[in-house]
């Protein structure tokens, strides 16, 4: 570990894993926290999914979104993935002295907008106000509760020959977030940014043999399929040319140097399922706007435990590694 704490350690690769398990984890140790997963499955008046999330992105306002968008759907997609159903959310502001009051108004009316149509109420909240130059405009953080409608039986299930599905396009935020910090906004590149809980709900009522659902936001897709592999007897197999990216992205993820699979999403979910029930649940998943782009994109396979293989569309393969470094700061 260094000694100071970089940008590096928020970029949801390597050292965001060795900083979350070096040195958190191990002053709160408890079995549903050491599941890593983004929410969390406790005991109560029935199964409660917790879940909470802080967002930072610069800029606040980007095409195809806001923080106010992003600090909704992020909690609540983080608590669909668990297989629940979001119900309340809290909202804690940070807020930086000298930040327009019309600036804070409009990323409010975003949260109630991403609110509403996630269905989801705002019942809680918190607001401070920090000296002008100690802190960056506007931080949120978002805390969400929700009741377990069904049982994913996470990566224990997984199984050599498994379809791995993508829900649409990759790379899509954190490169419409990237444009806009540039300055260079020309173009058609949007964030994805969207609630995912009746994508997901339709997903699990459809009887498929699911075995573990995840948003792929910070790191992208090849950080998220790394964190299913890792220390697995199991290794993941992608089909480059099956990956569904946009035109626009890919031509500027080429002119800023980045890699699609490792840019954030924040309307996309990554599946694991059974490969006989994978047709009929891509037809699910298409029936619905948030998911009509869904792909096959790869498989699960015993040829390459723990790691993740991109067959390229030249024949060849390579290793897709979790990110290294911040190839995004401030993204979400």
């Amino acid at each position: 570990m260094d000694e100071i704490i970089t940008l590096d350690y928020g970029s949801g690769g390597k050292k965001t894993s060795r900083l979350i398990e070096q040195t958190i984890l191990p002053d709160f140790d408890n079995p549903a926290l050491n599941a890593l997963g983004d929410g969390a499955l406790v005991p109560g008046s029935g199964t409660l999914a917790f879940s909470t999330d802080s967002f930072v992105v610069d800029p606040l306002f980007f095409p195809g979104g806001d923080i106010g968008k992003l600090a909704v759907c992020g909690t609540v997609n983080d608590i669909a993935m668990c297989g629940a159903e979001p119900k309340y959310l809290s909202c804690a502001l940070i807020i930086e002295e000298g930040l327009k009051l019309e600036t804070l108004e409009r990323v409010l009316r975003s949260m109630r907008g991403a609110a509403q149509k996630a269905g989801v109420q705002i019942v809680t909240g918190d607001t401070k106000v920090v000296d002008r130059g100690r802190g960056d405009k506007l931080y949120i953080n978002t805390a969400g509760i929700g009741f377990q409608k069904f049982v994913l039986p996470g990566l224990q299930a997984v199984k050599p020959g498994d379809a791995v599905l993508v829900s649409g396009t990759c790379g899509d935020h954190g490169t419409a977030v990237m444009l806009a910090r540039s300055g260079m906004m020309d173009g058609d590149v949007r964030s994805d940014c969207a609630a995912l809980n009746r994508l997901s709900e339709k997903m699990l009522a459809s009887g498929a043999a699911i075995r573990i659902l995840r948003d792929p936001t910070r790191g992208g897709l090849a950080t998220t399929l790394n964190e299913f592999t890792e220390g697995q007897p199991f290794g993941i197999e992608l089909e480059e040319e099956q990956i569904p990216v946009r035109p626009e992205v890919r031509a500027a993820c080429d002119m800023l140097g980045l890699e699609p699979a490792y840019c954030a999403n924040e309307g996309k979910l990554v599946c694991i399922c059974a490969a006989d029930d994978a047709e009929d649940l891509l037809a699910v998943m298409r029936s619905l706007p948030e998911g009509e782009n869904a792909a096959w994109i790869g498989r699960v396979t015993e040829d390459a435990n723990g790691r993740v293989v991109m067959r390229t569309g030249l024949g060849g393969r390579r290793i897709l590694q979790k990110l290294a470094g911040a190839q995004l700061p401030r993204i979400c």
